[in-house]
């Protein structure tokens, strides 16, 4: 039987804020390696693995497509409508894979963890699959380190050639609690992987959770292809309720096991996290980027761009990026969350995205603004396009800092090159190209009495965005 790899993608990462927010969460940041999280989740596949199905939500579709194509990986895109948790992001992808293959076994991951140890990660994946093809819905458990109050546990009976019936699932527990677990040896962490055939799973899903049988059933039946993207029904998936894997099939299902997985695993969920599993000094520090340091230790200092320097300072975090500082303790790290819905509730831009913004065509990096003026550095990709669009508000003046531009302002088109500029009136139709092998980059001035990124009239696409999106 095939594997079929089922990765999901979503999630928004807001306790790594401001290393990682809502429209570029930690996924797709590489954050231990130089490859970005989801890159080292597929360089960990077993080379037996069919191609991935991806998983993930509208805003992020690009992103995946441009970084599994940047390590020469292919696979189905597929869009949840919706977050609906992990048991109909799953069931979505198993309906796709019994369409290739009705014995297709879908080994499940997220897109956003740490395995150090690839060869045991494999090995156990191997083990793993005997049982999944005999009909077991498999999760795999983490050999715990430590009294961890942060995760799920999960109470194994006997093991047998290193796969053991599942007794229960058990909530995140206090440290009293955490610590008797880890003493009696019975109770693994709940990592959230699961190995099992995409039938079985669809079965127990319908045994227990028709509804979500059901309303994916029918997303998936009436599903679009877009460009790289599979677009499931959006009117018969609103009708799925909101639940996990766990609560919908694994805690209810006669079928369930749990293998021991030992494989320095991480779900990096916090500042203190991501110290943990990176590579420390002798004084215990991780340094990113420009850092200097004296009589520091213990510490997490990342530096994006402006140098960091830090005197006399024990466990504490410092991140710095183009937009924002934090400074925490690294044992607190866990109430970025409240600096989160703060930003919210202040509708701020700096939860959701970063200071430079990626697009399917490029980047642009808003390096300067007032009240009446907007500075962007613009950078396209070669043979990218932006849309054809107009705005109401807003005048714009284009000058090329490298590589060659194609422009169309109304029924004008022409060239510009180095040093070259250009103006477009308010109201005025335009288009901007890369139509080199080089990329093209750009200084944008924008000027007027409104500068919102929804000024934004676009009248062709390549990419099929819509109207109101960026």
């Amino acid at each position: 039987m095939k594997i079929y790899p089922a990765i999901m993608c979503g999630g928004s990462g807001t306790r790594l804020w401001p290393l990682s927010r809502r429209l570029l969460p930690k996924q797709f940041i590489a954050l231990v390696n130089q490859t970005t999280m989801l890159q080292d989740t597929l360089g960990r596949l077993p080379s037996s693995c069919q191609q991935p199905i991806f998983i993930c939500n509208e805003a992020h579709r690009f992103t995946v497509a441009e970084q599994i194509n940047a390590v020469d990986n292919q696979g189905s895109i597929l869009l949840e409508p919706q977050g609906k948790n992990t048991a109909p992001a799953v069931a979505l992808a198993a309906f796709k894979a019994i369409a290739e293959d009705d014995d297709a076994v879908l080994l499940v991951l997220a897109a956003d963890h740490v395995i150090h140890d690839q060869l045991a990660f494999q090995n156990t994946v191997v083990q793993a699959q005997a049982a999944a093809e005999a009909g077991k819905l498999v999760t795999f458990g983490i050999v715990p380190t430590k009294p961890e109050t942060g995760y799920g546990y999960i109470k194994h009976g006997v093991l047998d050639q290193g796969i053991a019936d599942v007794d229960t699932f058990v909530e995140k527990p206090n440290l009293a609690t955490a610590q008797a677990y880890l003493a009696s040896g019975q109770y693994l962490w709940n990592s959230g992987m699961f190995m099992f055939k995409a039938s079985r799973y669809l079965a127990e899903l319908n045994k227990y959770r028709p509804n979500i049988y059901q309303a994916c059933q029918a997303a998936m039946s009436d599903c679009v292809t877009d460009l790289d993207f599979i677009r499931p029904n959006k009117a018969a998936f609103k009708q799925c309720p909101d639940e996990s894997i766990d609560y919908a099939v694994m805690e209810h299902t006669e079928q369930a096991v749990v293998v021991p997985l030992d494989a320095g695993w991480s779900d990096v969920g916090s500042y203190s996290a991501l110290w943990e599993v990176s590579e420390q000094d002798q004084d215990g520090n991780v340094c990113k980027g420009d850092v200097l340091t004296h009589e520091t230790s213990n510490s997490y200092l990342h530096s994006d761009n402006k140098l960091i320097a830090t005197v006399g300072i024990d466990n504490l975090v410092v991140i710095d990026t183009s937009d924002a500082v934090l400074v925490a303790e690294k044992s607190q790290v866990q109430q970025v969350k409240h600096i989160v819905n703060e930003l919210k509730l202040k509708q701020r831009s700096e939860v959701d995205h970063h200071r430079q913004v990626y697009r399917p065509w490029g980047s642009y990096d808003s390096i300067d603004n007032g009240s009446r003026f907007q500075v962007k550095r613009i950078v396209v990709k070669p043979g990218a396009k932006l849309s054809v669009q107009m705005h109401h508000h807003r005048a714009e003046h284009w000058i090329v800092v490298s590589g060659t531009a194609k422009v169309t302002i109304n029924d004008d088109t022409f060239l510009m090159t180095e040093n070259e500029s250009t103006y477009i009136p308010v109201g005025a139709v335009h288009a901007l190209e890369n139509p080199g092998k080089l990329p093209l980059e750009m200084i944008e001035v924008q000027s007027g009495s409104y500068l919102g990124e929804d000024d934004i009239v676009r009248l062709e696409d390549r990419y099929g965005r819509e109207q109101e999106q960026n």
